[in-house]
Parts: structure tokens; C-alpha cells; sequence
């Protein structure tokens, strides 16, 4: 089934009339003389209205989990319609939204009792910031105000997160609009003082955070990272033993962990989430993207105990959390997020994607890594950088006008597949759902677009 060439062209012309692209340079879009439009799904593909298929590389940026149109999400969606679409939050309750509450924190690392929630992982960022902030105000220690993150990290668009972001690229121009940061360094080996020492990168790292929490712990209030991968830096892996560490300095100088856990959420590192992989505890973790297995948007902030008391006394002393959104909640998407949590239960998906991260750790070893032009492939669970340099000798970076990543994801598309660069870095997150032969093409489209664009 395809569209008419006349509806094609209708829809061409109301889209560059009137939508604005996230992310997206206009002038490029609007140049564009065949843009992407989607229409449907099938499985682990999107096809578009000329009925040309694409494999999903990217999980529709990183929110698709059991692939598209899977009919147990589909149905609870329906069945719930028929009861209620949206009732609020503010002083009520609605079936869908306590019933995942449960789950949640049944799934999650122990510890973490209460979920507050929001609608994007921005805003999940945003709330985890604002009740880390107060908690400390209502614990009689109102100098703790401050927040520590990492360099290159990202949580999200709203001025809060921007503001824990260090994105330059993203976030430069509007640093006159945020709140100031203490900057901690990247455990980044890759293009660090000792690139072929991760453990020596490591120790630095800490050794910078010790020294930081040691002088100023007072005026601390919480230290926010992007738990094993920094995704929207480049798919930064941080190695293991470093998170573990990071949250014995919290506890040891009173300064609550907050694990953003957006992008590296439900099964994405091959556990259910990144503080599994070491056994982490945080204060506040957010979840977002494949909360719904990537149909609706919903995102939650999961706190403990320890944080939701500081929070509770009478009506007169003001400590309610003074914050919401009116679709917080909303049972639609409750509903779906239910019905991928149970998919994950039925379908033993976190084992059964053990393989798959296997199969396609050999394939990139194999086909990517050797290319001339690929200085390193970064891969936890099923999420990939591919980082292109001019040399892989001296890891000359290429220009930002030089749009090599754009370029080579431009060129995937002919060969059927969708992904989304990160500056010279080519993403690969597939859906937990991805099969060994789609596999096999999502790596071969993406060896075969390196070498054209590189070439």
C-alpha cells in the first residue's frame, strides 16, 4: 500500500509550510526534494508513504521495545479507552497509573519505593532535580543547592536539565537562561590524557569527584549522571566499576545520587536497567522512552523512602512537592507502559536478548571496527557508537561542517535501514525485538554507508 503521488505532494507542501523539525536544520529539511515521511509499521520496520521499508535502527529514537504495532500493547490501549482516555493526578487516583507504580518498583533497583510522574525524560530530569533540591531545604540544610554532572552529559530541553547538561553544541547558547554546575570529568578513555589506560581515566575521574565532594559537600545537593552510557555525547561507555564508585563518594559525603536513566531504561544495556549491571542504588532514578515500549508519551521519577518523608507533615508546614503536569499519569499511557512491562515477564526479554547482544558485539568486531575510517565502536548491550575520524592514528576528528555522521545515516537509507548520527558518531539501538538476520542488515547497511561517505 503506498499514497497517492497527489497526497504525497499535498503532505510535502503542509509539512514544509508549517511543522518545525526538532533538532533538525530547516534550511536542509526544506532542501530536500524527497523527505522521509512515515506512514506505518510492521514489526521492527517503519515504512514510508511511498511504501518503501526501512529497518528501525535507532527504535524511533530509542523508545521502541518490542517493535511496532505488537498487539498485546495495541489491545490495552484499546481496552482501555473504552473505560476512561485521561483523568488527573491532582488529587485523585486512576486504576492504570497505581497498578504500574507497583510494577515499577517491583522492576527497579531496590530501594526505590515511590514514582512521581511526568510526560518526557526532560521533565522526569527536571522533577528529580526540584524534589533532590527541596529534600535538602526540609532536612534544615538549605545550603545544599548545588548540583555536580558530568562533562558532555545530557538530560533533556527543559531550562533544569539543560542546565545539568554539557552538550555545548545543544545548550551554548542559552547559557545565560541556566543555573550554574560543578563540572566533573568524563570517564572517556578514548580521547583522554591516557587513551589506552581506561583504568588510569577512571581513577582521574574520581579522584576529581573525591576532591570536589570532599570541599564542598555542604553546598551539595545531588550529583546527576546518565548511569554506563552517556548516550546523546556519543554513546560514552563508562567502564566497569566506575558507577559503583561514584555512588560509594555520594553516600560518603552525603550527597544524593540521581541515575538517569532515560536512554539506558528497559533492557537497552542488556539489563533492565544500567544500575543492575553493578548493583546500584540510587536516591532518584528517571525513566522515560521505552517506559511504554515506545507508544505514548509518559516518564516517571522513582525516589526512596528516605526522600518521600522528608516531604510529608501537616497542611500548614508547605512541604508538599508543588509540581505537576495535567497528563501526569495519564492511564493510556499507563496502560501500555503495563502491557510492555508484562511482555517483558511473559517473554523473559532481558534473557532472551543475550544472544543478540553476543551476535552483534561479533559482527561489529568483524565488519566495522576494521574500517579505516571508524576510530572506535562503543557497545553496551544494545546500544552502538561508531566513532569516525579522519585518522585513525592520530583520531583526527572531522569537522562539524563536514556532517559525516548526517551523511552516513543519509546514506543508510538506501540501503533500507533508518539511523541518527550523534556529530561524527553513527547511533545503532535497535529494538529488543531485532532478530540475528535483521541484525545482519542493520550492520552491513551501516559497514556499507561508512565506506561510501568515507571513501
Amino acid at each position: 500500500m503506498t499514497t497517492r503521488a497527489s497526497d504525497i505532494d499535498r503532505l510535502v507542501a503542509l509539512d514544509r509550510a508549517h511543522v518545525w523539525h526538532p533538532f533538525t536544520q530547516m534550511a536542509d529539511w526544506l532542501a530536500d526534494d524527497d523527505p522521509l515521511i512515515i506512514e506505518r509499521a510492521e514489526g521492527n520496520h517503519l515504512i514510508d508513504v511511498r511504501g518503501r521499508r526501512y529497518l528501525d535502527g535507532v527504535s524511533s529514537l530509542w523508545v521502541t521495545v518490542h517493535g511496532h504495532r505488537r498487539a498485546e500493547i495495541d489491545n490495552a490501549i484499546r481496552a482501555q479507552l473504552d473505560r476512561v482516555a485521561h483523568s488527573t493526578l491532582l488529587g485523585l487516583g486512576n486504576v492504570p497509573s497505581i497498578e504500574l507504580a507497583g510494577r515499577l518498583v517491583h522492576v527497579a533497583p531496590d530501594g526505590l519505593t515511590k514514582v512521581f510522574y511526568s510526560d518526557s525524560g526532560s521533565t522526569a530530569v527536571e522533577v528529580a532535580l526540584k524534589i533532590a533540591y527541596q529534600y535538602w531545604q526540609h532536612r534544615g540544610q538549605p545550603a545544599k543547592r548545588q548540583f555536580v554532572a558530568l562533562a558532555e552529559s545530557y538530560h533533556g530541553d527543559t531550562i533544569g536539565s539543560v542546565s545539568v547538561g554539557g552538550i555545548d553544541l545543544f545548550h551554548q547558547i542559552f547559557h545565560t537562561l541556566l543555573f550554574q554546575v560543578h563540572r566533573v570529568p568524563t570517564p572517556y578513555s578514548y580521547r583522554s590524557p591516557s587513551p589506552d589506560d581506561p583504568r588510569a581515566c577512571v581513577s582521574m575521574c574520581l579522584q576529581s569527584l573525591d576532591k570536589l565532594l570532599s570541599s564542598q559537600a555542604h553546598e551539595i545537593a545531588a550529583f546527576v549522571l546518565e548511569p554506563r552510557v552517556q548516550g546523546a555525547a556519543g554513546m560514552l561507555m563508562q567502564p566497569p566499576g566506575y558507577l559503583p564508585q561514584v555512588a560509594e563518594l555520594c553516600r560518603k559525603h552525603d550527597v544524593l545520587l540521581i541515575c538517569d536513566e532515560v536512554a539506558t531504561g528497559f533492557g537497552r544495556t542488556g539489563a533492565m536497567f544500567a544500575c543492575d549491571l553493578e548493583g546500584v542504588r540510587p536516591d532518584l532514578m528517571t525513566v522515560a522512552k521505552g517506559l511504554t515500549g515506545g507508544y505514548l508519551p509518559l516518564a516517571a521519577t522513582l525516589a526512596t523512602d528516605a526522600v518521600y518523608d522528608a516531604f510529608l507533615g501537616p497542611h500548614a508546614s508547605k512541604r508538599t512537592f508543588f509540581h505537576g503536569h495535567t497528563y501526569t499519569g495519564n492511564p493510556l499511557a499507563c496502560a501500555a507502559a503495563i502491557a510492555s512491562l508484562d511482555i517483558f515477564e511473559r517473554d523473559r526479554t532481558i534473557d532472551a536478548i543475550q544472544p543478540r547482544i553476543t551476535e552483534l558485539a561479533t559482527l561489529l568486531a568483524r565488519d566495522i571496527a576494521p574500517l579505516a575510517h571508524v576510530g572506535e565502536v562503543r557497545q553496551q548491550g544494545l546500544m552502538v557508537g561508531i566513532e569516525l575520524v579522519t585518522d585513525r592514528e592520530t583520531r583526527g576528528e572531522y569537522p562539524y561542517e563536514a556532517a559525516i555522521g548526517a551523511r552516513v545515516c543519509r546514506e543508510a537509507r538506501k540501503h533500507g535501514v533508518i539511523l541518527r548520527p550523534l556529530g561524527p558518531v553513527v547511533v545503532l539501538m535497535p529494538p529488543l525485538s531485532i532478530t540475528t538476520s535483521e541484525l545482519a542488515e542493520l550492520v552491513e547497511a551501516t559497514r556499507r554507508s561508512i565506506i561510501a561517505i568515507t571513501a
